[in-house]
């Protein structure tokens, strides 16, 4: 098994206070991060008992809000995109949870400098570019690397381009499915005042949620499921709702009798997206205006980008790409590693002194990470179906949810939280058809 990355050691800004399990649940929910949480509300609301088997000693799966020099920061999931179909973005808006829209305005510096105003509109020019052309072959019938279809005359900014959207979507354009291309746009994005993590540890507050308890598989050989758990245990229910993160399904979790071949296939398919923070504090960094992206070029060394002055704090995201982890795991560089690159790379761009407060108190390693082994799932070219596939139940008694089930909102914990509303509702139905079906039959 892996080990437990740097990032796991941080404490949760939001403490669990969970309901007891139900002697005989109707459903159980395997996983309490945004898909399992919205599963467990759902169904709740539906009327149905519910068991939540959480592998780590928290909840919120890959968002997880932490302290730090007294601020509250995410180590993982950030961003709410996608405001008007997110349904955490609907639900806080409803809840009062402190959301706030997040800046139009990015920050260009090009070597040692600040981007000029010609810079940054030829810049944002080339982006929509790109954009529009990779949309546009996005519609065609036949599959193939997103690579293709970024233009090639894109002046200076095509490698940055192609940098940027390779850190969005967890894998280098040649690795990623063109029939899957993001459709997110950053003006419709929020952020959270107090962090994601902690907002969705708020709507896990007082859910049947046993933490500490992996499982290690799915028995559905008898009626209903049985979950095995890593002590010797099991646990029976009705009906299962599975939303362990794709790579730890194809890696570390086992069902009884196996899949059918549709749904094996749909995931072992997907590739593991990366997206690392190295997060730095650093208050005298030359970046104004809170929560501005910020794109560097230039220079011998290329960060694949940066998240700045977190909710108007010094906090700052150094970002790490599938591409840059890669060369730092290869050199068998852990968290210290990935502590010297950024700053080598900062200062190519800023200068040595100007790091001289430079400080950064957290690296994260998601891709290590027993629970997750990955930030998201990608679809790699040929394998778009996937998505869609994972929707469907196996057996009427084994249903999927996750940000990999997403079309929309792949990759965000918005769309797991989305697709675990959409399984608790199916599982809902399901068994009332069955519950019908059984007293029809008994007064027959």
């Amino acid at each position: 098994m892996l080990s437990s990355p740097e990032h796991a050691r941080f404490r949760p800004t939001v403490a669990p206070r969970l309901a007891p399990l139900p002697a005989s649940p109707d459903v159980i929910v395997i996983g309490a991060g945004a898909a399992g949480i919205a599963a467990a509300r759902r169904l709740i609301e539906r009327g149905l008992s519910v068991a939540v088997l959480e592998a780590r000693d928290r909840v919120g799966g890959r968002a997880v809000t932490t302290r730090l020099r007294g601020h509250a920061i995410d180590l993982g999931a950030h961003w709410l995109h996608a405001g008007p179909i997110n349904p955490l973005v609907a639900l806080g808006q409803a809840r009062g949870e402190p959301l706030r829209r997040a800046a139009q305005e990015q920050h260009l510096w090009i070597g040692r400098r600040p981007g000029r105003a010609a810079e940054e509109a030829a810049f944002s020019r080339a982006f929509d570019v790109a954009d529009r052309a990779i949309t546009h072959a996005a519609t065609r019938s036949q599959d193939g690397p997103a690579s293709k279809a970024l233009p090639r005359h894109l002046g200076p900014w095509g490698e940055r381009i192609a940098r940027v959207h390779a850190l969005v979507s967890g894998r280098p354009l040649d690795e990623v499915s063109l029939h899957d291309w993001p459709s997110m746009e950053y003006g419709d994005n929020f952020f959270v005042a107090g962090g994601y993590g902690a907002y969705l540890a708020r709507l896990a507050l007082g859910l049947p949620i046993r933490l500490g308890c992996p499982v290690t598989g799915l028995d559905w050989s008898g009626p209903g499921v049985r979950a095995q758990l890593a002590d010797g245990g099991r646990i029976a229910a009705r009906a299962g709702i599975v939303t362990v993160p794709v790579p730890v399904l194809q890696a570390a979790f086992r069902f009884d009798p196996p899949l059918p071949q549709p749904a094996r296939a749909a995931i072992d398919g997907f590739l593991a997206g990366i997206y690392e923070h190295v997060v730095l504090h650093w208050p005298t960094a030359p970046f104004r205006g809170r929560d501005r992206l910020a794109s560097v070029v230039g220079g011998r060394h290329k960060p694949p980008g940066m998240l700045t002055r977190i909710d108007g704090t010094p906090f700052h995201y150094f970002e790490l790409d599938a591409a840059f982890t890669r060369a730092l795991d290869a050199a068998g560089a852990g968290a210290d590693g990935a502590r010297r690159r950024a700053r080598a790379v900062l200062a190519d761009h800023f200068g040595r002194n100007a790091l001289a407060d430079l400080a950064i108190p957290a690296v994260t390693a998601w891709r290590h990470d027993p629970w997750s082994r990955g930030s998201w799932a990608v679809v790699p070219p040929g394998h778009a179906a996937s998505r869609t596939t994972l929707q469907e139940p196996v057996g009427e008694r084994i249903w999927f949810a996750g940000e990999a089930n997403s079309r929309a909102q792949w990759g965000t914990a918005g769309g797991a939280y989305e697709e675990g509303l959409r399984a608790a509702d199916r599982v809902a139905a399901t068994l009332a058809d069955t519950l019908a079906a059984s007293e029809l039959r008994a007064s027959a």
